[in-house]
């Protein structure tokens, strides 16, 4: 049984990635679906969709689609976990700083929801940083 979802969500993507798949299946839940569309807003998802294993059984699954470039690179080419189920950190929105440069996305968990670092700046709303991806 994993204990960190999100955790498991990002390396899950992170190593797909590495290895040039397409396709990334995870357990489902309305968390991870929230953080799938926003990864699909910035561009490093290309399709999120749920699936039911079989009729008999309720087990939903999440199935990610990666995005690539016309070079087939993938565009996600890192991810790193900030705040842990050991240790949350959370942050002001003044303090939510541009990850590498511009090119990346620091996600938070805040009141208004699943946000980008760039949306926490304009919102001016601050939460639990999940992790940074680029």
């Amino acid at each position: 049984m994993v204990t960190d979802r999100v955790g498991d969500f990002i390396i899950r993507l992170q190593n797909a990635a590495m290895i040039g798949k397409r396709d990334v299946s995870a357990p489902y839940s309305g968390h991870l679906l929230a953080i799938a569309k926003k990864l699909k807003e910035l561009g490093f998802i290309a399709t999120v969709t749920t699936d039911v294993k079989d009729e008999e059984s309720v087990k939903k699954t999440l199935v990610v689609t990666l995005a690539y470039d016309e070079r087939d690179n993938a565009k996600l080419r890192g991810v790193k976990r900030i705040s842990k189920p050991g240790r949350r950190l959370y942050a002001p929105h003044t303090s939510v700083h541009k990850v590498k440069g511009g090119t990346g996305a620091r996600i938070i968990s805040s009141p208004s929801g699943i946000i980008s670092d760039a949306e926490a700046r304009k919102m001016r709303v601050g939460g639990e940083e999940l992790f940074e991806i680029w």
